[in-house]
């Protein structure tokens, strides 16, 4: 538990619901980079579930606030996107591992930027809805 001046910031648990999310989506993920070769699907149905993707992943070890899991998670994608930004996995000397340029990847996308929040605000809104219901 981390604790800001005696209020708890988060708890570590887990959340089998979540994690079960997690795994869902990653099969998404996996289905889309292997089967789907569009421009639709594949660029930005793939960026909004992969800021899904580790919401969930987070919130299956994690016991926090949605907003503030929502916000660090969409923080790293901004941050992974400005590294895009500024050449990156070239700075790292990654440009030739196939890997890394999937992970780190290679072209700065305002379009990421608005998926990557999208993606954010339908997990902030999915747990809204769970806490009223």
């Amino acid at each position: 538990m981390i604790n800001i001046e005696n209020n708890t910031l988060f708890k570590l648990r887990f959340d089998y619901i979540s994690f079960l999310v997690f795994l869902l989506i990653f099969a998404i993920e996996v289905l889309i980079a292997l089967f789907v070769n569009d421009r639709i699907i594949r660029p930005y149905g793939g960026d909004v579930l992969v800021v899904m993707l580790m919401y969930y992943f987070f919130k299956s070890f994690i016991s926090a606030k949605p907003l503030y899991i929502a916000i660090g998670v969409l923080l790293f994608a901004y941050a992974v996107e400005i590294g895009q930004y500024f050449n990156l996995v070239e700075i790292l000397n990654l440009q030739d591992n196939k890997v890394m340029r999937i992970i780190i990847g290679s072209s700065f996308s305002w379009g990421d930027i608005v998926c990557y929040t999208i993606g954010a605000l339908i997990c902030m809104f999915i747990d809204s809805k769970e806490i009223k219901g």
